[in-house]
């Protein structure tokens, strides 16, 4: 952004638990908190990723994990959500805090959980839906183009080429700019494959927007009783208790059309880390992560093999010796041990979830 621009503020969503991730991400240990055998967490390197481009960092994380994100985000504001609520409140709460100051700023919004292999393009692509939003008032989120057909994530599917200046080449680079045409959650195969078709994006949760853009969208949404309890002076843990857990797309994107979306290139390398699949997808790209000849990923886990293949094992100081077995996870992390396909780690979740509400 040029110099006369209002400050970038990147907001990092460091809420969650990573359920899915069990059992080497636990609620006392969440995923963005994981080195995954490199020198910084995920949430330490989402921070230094924003740090080219951003004026001010927010984390926004939860009260039970307040100590341990503190004592790595030293430079950041730390904002304290009283009760897990899902992307939608932590977003809302997060503009509101900015918009209370009365400055202006343009916000970047993003989970604390990501792998990027090239963090420069990535950057260059944020700061570029940042100008965009603050350019035209719209909320503007980065679309991942697919590499493969997938049921995991949600889908953004473009319409008309936005038009105006925020449109036009921005630092030598031309950004694929639409107005969305519609969302649509985790698909079946066959309907993936038909978005596909379609020119859909993977959505990856990775927004920008102007505070007031945000607040504005949301007053007519779920979220209307949370924003109004901020207003009127009512005690944070009131405001977050007024609404039900709700993600900030299906909460507020979802539901108003002035909505934008930017392409992120499948060439930057993303992909959520919230299950062993990824992992598995990651592989010798991810930090601390190792990819043997036949495709097996491990971390910090001494693996022997024989005709085993694209296998996830993750033992910390074991040797495991896997035999003839194909597209497995292993996670054996202190009393806890899963074994499951890789094609259903993502249910792991579900067992981890239903336990925690039991």
């Amino acid at each position: 952004m040029v110099a006369d621009d209002p400050p970038l503020v990147a907001c990092i969503l460091a809420g969650g638990i990573g359920s899915r991730l069990y059992p080497l991400s636990r609620p006392e240990q969440p995923k963005q908190l994981l080195e995954l055998g490199a020198e910084q967490t995920l949430l330490e390197r989402t921070l230094a990723r924003t740090d080219p481009i951003a004026d001010e960092q927010i984390v926004v994380t939860t009260a039970t994990l307040e100590t341990a994100v503190r004592e790595r985000v030293e430079a950041a504001t730390v904002l304290l959500e009283p009760t897990a609520r899902g992307t939608g409140p932590a977003a809302v709460y997060a503009a509101w805090r900015l918009a209370e100051r009365g400055e202006s700023c343009v916000l970047v919004t993003l989970p604390s959980d990501h792998h990027i292999q090239h963090d420069a393009a990535f950057t260059r692509t944020l700061e570029y839906a940042a100008t965009v939003a603050q350019e035209t008032g719209s909320l503007v989120t980065l679309g991942i183009e697919p590499t493969r057909t997938e049921t995991a994530f949600g889908h953004i599917v473009p319409g008309a080429p936005l038009e105006g200046e925020a449109s036009h080449e921005r630092k030598g680079e031309r950004a694929n700019t639409r107005r969305v045409d519609r969302f649509h959650e985790k698909p079946d195969y066959a309907t993936a494959r038909a978005l596909e078709t379609e020119g859909a994006r993977w959505n990856a949760g990775i927004f920008a927007w102007t505070p007031q853009a945000l607040l504005r969208a949301a007053r007519d949404t779920p979220l209307a009783p949370m924003l109004e309890a901020l207003e009127d002076g009512d005690s944070l843990v009131s405001a977050f208790e007024a609404v039900d857990p709700v993600s900030v797309d299906r909460g507020v994107l979802e539901r108003t059309e002035d909505v934008v979306v930017v392409d992120l290139p499948a060439t930057v390398g993303w992909d959520d880390m919230g299950t062993w699949d990824a992992i598995g997808r990651v592989g010798s790209d991810g930090p601390g992560l190792s990819c043997d000849d036949a495709g097996n990923v491990t971390l910090d886990t001494d693996l022997r093999t024989v005709e085993a293949r694209d296998n996830v094992i993750v033992a910390p100081d074991k040797t495991v010796t896997a035999i003839g077995i194909d597209d497995l996870v292993v996670a054996a992390v202190d009393e806890h041990l899963v074994i499951v396909p890789r094609a259903e780690a993502a249910r792991i979740g579900d067992v981890v979830d239903d336990e925690s509400s039991g």
